[in-house]
């Protein structure tokens, strides 16, 4: 699907998928759990789904002729820290607009994890008072202005790689890629698990899948706490995607699967039953899940299973997207364990 779109390289090529024997056993052994491991995807600033992203977004902005490239997100965005990590490799600028999205105080939270690898990585960090909104952001319009002023050519990237019209072929060619695994292991997987917020990863994995039915197989786990919003913007790029990879099929509203139980109390702010998914997860598998994606994707599947929405003898495949360093903006929240 993805044969006429250029690819820049940035991960190592296909990603590990593991059984989650000790996990699946401790829910009960009713459904067997996989994961497929996005978060040890690079060797570029530990990695994570946006990197699959961006190398189909990378082609386009080294044919622009740009030199920096401009994006957004939180003070601990994972986006914002691959984009900066990518900038350094192809030896361009980077100019990151972090925006405080999540109404969190640990005394330490702007200057580790995520935000902390950007600067050592170089990037030219604007720190913006401004709440979470998943939309197009004027900082960000702001930000694209002000390198162009000072005599920069800026490429812009969105907030998760995601409203860019390449922004959904990363996670088509994810679908592609486990169609190939699932031949190797004898089986395909019947569910797919994955964190949704900006959209895209969603987006892309539905037209993916769709290829073989199983477009509303993708069960999307809301950590926006705007699901209306999100909802809107996944089917939005998944039209897009559709058409760009000539898929011949519509997506319709039905195909976004979104369960919006678990992003409370807020976008990038863990509640006592997230923290105690990361913990589940950690001590189980020692499998890493962060705070504001994969603690909630992880919690949601944990729920899931436990109130029996998957049948019986169900093989699912849990998208871990990365994402771990943003957990030491939350060390007091972790401070026993």
């Amino acid at each position: 699907m993805l044969e006429k779109f250029e690819r820049y390289p940035l991960t190592f090529g296909p990603t590990h998928i593991e059984k989650l024997e000790r996990l699946g056993a401790h829910l009960g052994g009713k459904v067997e759990l996989y994961a497929k491991r996005e978060d040890c995807n690079s060797g570029l600033a530990f990695g994570g789904n946006k990197l699959r992203k961006l190398e189909y977004i990378i082609p386009d902005a080294i044919a622009s002729n740009a030199d920096t490239l401009v994006s957004i997100g939180g003070v601990q965005s994972n986006h914002t820290r691959m984009v900066a990590a990518v900038a350094a490799k192809i030896g361009m600028k980077c100019r990151l607009v972090q925006e405080s999205w999540v109404p969190h105080e640990d005394a330490v939270y702007d200057r580790v994890g995520n935000i902390l690898l950007s600067r050592i990585m170089g990037a030219d960090v604007e720190m913006v008072d401004e709440g979470f909104d998943i939309g197009i952001r004027q900082s960000w319009e702001a930000a694209i202005a002000d390198v162009k002023a000072k005599g920069g050519k800026p490429y812009a990237i969105p907030a998760g790689a995601s409203v860019h019209k390449y922004g959904g072929l990363g996670y088509v060619g994810f679908a592609e890629e486990v169609r190939a695994q699932e031949r190797q292991l004898g089986f395909a997987f019947d569910y797919i698990v994955v964190c949704t917020v900006t959209g895209s990863t969603h987006a892309g994995m539905l037209v993916g899948f769709a290829k073989d039915g199983r477009e509303r197989k993708v069960i999307g786990i809301d950590a926006s706490f705007t699901p209306a919003q999100t909802k809107a913007q996944v089917l939005a790029i998944a039209r897009d995607t559709a058409k760009l990879v000539e898929l011949g099929k519509e997506i319709v509203v039905d195909d976004v699967v979104l369960v919006e139980d678990y992003a409370y109390p807020a976008y990038g702010v863990p509640s006592a039953e997230t923290k105690e998914a990361i913990r589940l997860c950690a001590r189980l598998e020692g499998m890493i899940t962060d705070p504001v994606y994969e603690g909630k994707s992880m919690q949601g599947m944990i729920d899931l299973v436990n109130k029996g929405y998957f049948p019986v003898g169900s093989k699912i495949l849990y998208a871990h997207l990365g994402g771990a360093p943003a957990i030491n903006g939350y060390a007091y929240a972790f401070r026993n364990g």
